[in-house]
């Protein structure tokens, strides 16, 4: 899970504007995220949460933050639909483990 996240952090697209310091932050940031799911430390769930979240990890933290994040890769693709005989978490299961 924590490679997972680790890739979506370095290939978003609000990484272009990091600095050597918000890395070492989200190595951090990283090693609490790797404990809380490799060893079922969710203490560190509200950390990670709040870290992730000066970095834009949502779109209402992206909002808050007034960063306006483009991806001309999503701009000319139609929405994906789900079939109908796939449940929501089967779905989401089959894109984390892609």
């Amino acid at each position: 899970m924590t490679q997972l996240w680790w890739d979506s952090w370095r290939t978003s697209a609000q990484a272009q504007t990091f600095a050597a310091t918000d890395w070492l932050f989200l190595i951090d940031t990283a090693l609490m995220h790797h404990t809380m799911w490799a060893k079922g430390r969710w203490e560190f769930a509200s950390e990670v949460r709040l870290r992730a979240a000066k970095f834009g990890a949502t779109p209402e933290d992206r909002a808050r933050l007034k960063l306006k994040v483009d991806d001309p890769t999503n701009a000319r693709q139609a929405p994906v639909q789900r079939p109908d005989n796939v449940s929501d978490i089967s779905s989401r299961r089959a894109r984390l483990t892609g």
